[in-house]
Formats: structure tokens, C-alpha cells, sequence
């Protein structure tokens, strides 16, 4: 496929990926890992797969200023012009914005893909399809895009996304909703008019920074003092300056919810956002008893539906047991049900003071 110059990703990789503790920490976080056991970490998995319609130098990466050697260690190929480093966690609008006016002033005609590094996606082809029709939709359209999710079931753990019965492929989004309750889930589900949002999001350059100076007008101010640095050698002085200063919210609350000119463009692409262990497990292979394991050589007895993950080669007994986490990083030992998996979030604080 021919790569459009235009066409630009911002591969967001600055999140600390909790619920993935004790292997994910805040030194060495969740998108740096290969949890399916393929070879390659989430971050490198989403990059490759962008490389198939976004030119090399178009994918920026956006992380904290502390994983700049794990992103380049992973990512060799990739510029320090490349990397948009955060000296300061302020979640994701300010990122987006640093982004946006970094790329729209190498390009004022570029379109930007706002991408999570640490979701996993089974079609690949369906995806990069969908990606092209997004793309020459904010093309023609003054549009802030995002790609919901067919669901499959009432998931308490996603947002959703509401949209109008239309007949076209894209849809107006009519609102978003933060993650819901098993009974409000079971009526968007029986509704049909709702899609999970995966924070995956499509807009030209000139439509997102518009839409920053009309909904987060202090924030574009802040940062466009800084107009005639962008990708020079003074961008990373005024950044560490300015960066801090900005508010923290994210593009959700601060833009998508409160903007009249969001569209969905429903999509069956074999996401999944790997968000818990739990989630690891349905994605994996499993055995017949619905174990899955990852780098462990494991032996099951009365055992089913557990979620394995340690050190390449550890031997692993377990009799038993069911439905439950065990994992194994760096000397630390985690094992709880699958049904607790919330908590690790809350364990991973008690065990990262140790």
C-alpha cells in the first residue's frame, strides 16, 4: 500500500499500566512488555502495524520523559524528533496538543491517528482499512473522529459511546458515557446504539487545534507561546518550562464530551484493550481446562481457568485451583482470584514502597 505523506500517529505510551503489576512498574511499564509471548512488546506490535499505511518518520511516539531509553532501546529506528516527551504526567490533552503543533507545523494538511501502545488488534488488514476511510473523511470534513467498538457484552470496564441511528457508515456520536454499571451496560448492549470507545482517534491538524482553542482555551494559549520553536532546539527548554503549567485532563473530558462535530465510525477489528490480567487471559491460547500461560512451564492438577505469567522457564505446580492470577516478576509473587483483579491497581502501591 502506498503511504500517504499527510497521514501522521501519535502513539500515546506514557501510562504506568497498574493493573498489570508485578510486571508492569512505573520504571518499566505494561506497553514495554511482550505479555502474549510473541517476541515483540505492545509498543513495538502498534508501531509495526501503523508502518503499513503511515510513513516511518509520520509516527510520533508521546511519553513521559523517564521512558525515552525503553522507547528508543525498542524503537531504534525511531528520531528524537519523533519522540513528544512529557516532563510531567497532565493525562492526555496536553500531549495531544503538544503533538498537533508539533506535526501542524511541519504539515498544516496533516491528518493525525491518536493510537493507544498497548492494545492488542486482531485484524490488522480490517483495521488499516478503517484507518483510510477515517482519514479521507477529516480530509474533506471539519470532524473530530474516534473508532468505537462493536461490543459483545455488557463490559463494565470500557466507556461506551452513543450515536445516532443513521444510515451511513459513520455515525454523529450523540454522548459518551464513563464506564457503567452491569445494568446500564446490559441496556446499551440491548439498545444497539452504543459502541465501546477505545481511545482511538482520527482529526486533521487544523480541526483539533481549533477545536483546543475553542473548548481548552487557556491550555492552546499556553502552548502557543511556543509557535516558532516547534521541532527546533529550543522546543525541548520551552516544553519543560511550559508543560507543567498546563492543566491536567483528558481529551475526553476536555474536548470530545463538550464538541458538536464528533463522529464514530463503528469498526469489528478483534480488539482488545488488555487492560487486566483478566483480559490477558481471554485473548491468550488456553488449554482444555482453560488455563493460559505465558513463558511458564506449568503443570496443572483439578485446576482450570487460572492466568499464569513468570519468569522465561519457571516451573509452575498448581493444583487445585480456579479462575485465578499468578504472577511472578522480579522476586515478586502475586496470586489472587480473577474475580479480585481490581486491587492490583491498589497491591501494586503497597508493593512498589517495598
Amino acid at each position: 500500500m502506498k503511504k500517504n505523506n499527510n497521514y501522521y500517529a501519535v502513539i500515546m505510551a506514557g501510562g504506568i499500566g497498574s493493573r498489570f503489576w508485578p510486571v508492569s512498574t512505573p520504571e518499566n511499564p505494561k506497553q514495554f512488555h511482550d505479555l502474549l509471548g510473541t517476541g515483540k512488546s505492545l509498543l513495538q506490535q502498534t508501531y509495526h502495524r501503523l508502518q503499513a499505511l503511515i510513513p516511518d518518520e509520520n509516527i510520533l511516539i508521546s511519553t513521559n520523559n523517564r521512558y525515552k531509553n525503553l522507547v528508543k532501546k525498542q524503537l531504534p529506528e525511531v528520531r528524537d524528533l519523533q519522540l513528544v516527551l512529557e516532563p510531567a504526567m497532565r493525562n492526555t490533552a496536553p500531549a495531544i496538543l503538544y503533538s498537533a503543533l508539533k506535526i501542524y507545523q511541519k504539515n498544516p494538511d496533516a491528518l493525525i491517528l491518536i493510537a493507544p501502545s498497548d492494545h492488542w488488534i486482531d485484524k490488522e488488514h480490517t483495521f488499516i482499512a478503517d484507518l483510510e476511510t477515517a482519514f479521507r473523511t477529516c480530509k474533506s470534513q471539519d470532524i473530530l473522529m474516534t473508532l468505537g467498538i462493536q461490543p459483545t457484552h455488557p463490559n463494565t470496564g470500557y466507556g461506551y459511546i452513543q450515536f445516532e441511528q443513521e444510515n451511513s457508515a459513520i455515525k454523529t456520536v450523540k454522548q459518551f458515557t464513563e464506564k457503567p454499571n452491569l445494568e446500564t451496560a446490559e441496556k446499551f448492549i440491548d439498545s444497539g446504539d452504543y459502541l465501546w470507545n477505545a481511545g482511538i482517534f482520527v482529526w486533521s491538524a487544523k480541526s483539533i487545534l481549533k477545536a483546543f482553542q475553542t473548548y481548552l482555551p487557556k491550555m492552546f494559549a499556553l502552548f502557543n507561546e511556543g509557535s516558532t520553536i516547534w521541532n527546533t532546539d529550543f522546543e525541548d527548554d520551552f516544553i519543560r518550562d511550559t508543560y507543567p503549567k498546563a492543566e491536567s485532563i483528558s481529551i475526553d473530558y476536555g474536548i470530545l464530551e463538550k464538541a458538536d462535530n464528533v463522529k464514530v465510525l463503528p469498526v469489528d477489528i478483534g480488539w482488545n484493550d488488555l487492560g487486566t490480567w483478566g483480559a490477558l487471559h481471554q485473548k491468550l491460547s488456553k488449554d482444555s481446562q482453560q488455563n493460559a500461560v505465558v513463558n511458564a512451564d506449568s503443570y496443572f492438577t483439578d485446576a482450570s481457568g487460572n492466568m499464569i505469567r513468570t519468569n522465561k522457564g519457571k516451573k509452575v505446580v498448581v493444583k487445585g485451583l480456579h479462575n485465578f492470577i499468578i504472577v511472578e516478576n522480579d522476586g515478586i509473587l502475586v496470586i489472587l482470584p480473577k474475580e479480585d483483579e481490581q486491587v492490583i491497581k491498589e497491591l501494586s502501591q503497597l508493593g512498589n514502597r517495598q
